[in-house]
């Protein structure tokens, strides 16, 4: 069996199901077709001028000019990822603690390692599955508290309160070094602002590393990381921004603190772990 495997294909005649037209150009059995749709794997485009969607339910009928796109990669869909784990129900958004290793944004091959997939597809709320809409992301190697949202109301709720900055983000790192005063980092990442506030809580002297709190007014990609190793003190485990490790990286987001509808909500890890 091949181990990636990219195809586009069209209906034979409009009103195929996208189950058939996959067993048609495939070798795969529609029972484990369906366990790849289910996985990601498989999308749709009903026009030229629009982007493909995932498409997951088999007995969807196609357009003679509608395409699939079928993205096989056996490593990927035997990918399997640590259980996320429920900090709060808020029933229009949840908190949870995502573990290293589980995903925020999947991609054309799959997105059953994503928290939101994961959540849809093995939680239960009072015996009842919800939407899970991505409002914010913790990079794959960094764990701690992120924010569901149920509905697109609260999703674009969510957003704007991050827009707006009512929103406080916390974060522990180990990193290299001695660290030994209370910094404000505002080195711009890919040419946009950036604000790190960053503060001892502990250092080892036998081991010479840091335990630091930081607070984030802004969520660049590897923001922490990146102000971090910039100042000479790259997190301990970070291949990308430090020395290469087998240890994963030692980032955490321990607190979050969000304003809604005029409610603020308060979440510490340190409550939960």
């Amino acid at each position: 069996m091949t181990d990636i495997l990219e195809k586009k294909f069209s209906a034979s005649f409009s009103g195929q199901t996208v189950i058939a037209c996959l067993a048609e150009n495939t070798n795969f059995s529609k029972q484990q077709l369906k366990q790849f749709m289910q996985k990601g794997t498989v999308w749709l485009q009903t026009n030229q001028q629009q982007k493909p969607t995932r498409v997951r339910r088999a007995k969807k009928t196609l357009a003679i000019d509608d395409v699939l796109f079928f993205y096989f990669n056996t490593r990927i869909l035997a990918t399997t990822i640590p259980n996320p784990t429920l900090i709060a129900d808020k029933v229009n958004f949840s908190v949870w603690y995502k573990p290293k290793r589980v995903l925020c944004q999947g991609s054309k091959w799959g997105d059953h390692t994503t928290i939101n997939r994961w959540i849809e597809t093995n939680y239960k709320f009072n015996n009842k599955t919800r939407p899970a809409i991505i409002v914010h992301r913790l990079d794959k190697a960094t764990d701690g508290l992120i924010l569901i949202a149920h509905n697109k109301q609260y999703a674009k709720k969510i957003t704007q309160a991050f827009s707006s900055k009512n929103i406080v983000k916390i974060y522990q790192a180990l990193v290299q070094g001695h660290f030994t005063s209370q910094i404000t980092y505002q080195q711009p990442i890919d040419d946009k602002d950036a604000t790190s506030h960053v503060s001892l809580i502990n250092y080892d002297k036998e081991k010479n590393c840091s335990l630091l709190k930081i607070q984030i007014e802004t969520g660049r990609k590897h923001q922490i990381r990146k102000h971090l190793s910039q100042a000479g003190f790259p997190i301990i485990g970070d291949r990308l921004y430090g020395e290469t490790t087998v240890v994963d990286l030692q980032l955490t987001a321990i607190y979050l603190e969000i304003k809604l509808d005029n409610i603020t909500y308060q979440f510490s890890l340190a409550d939960n772990y």
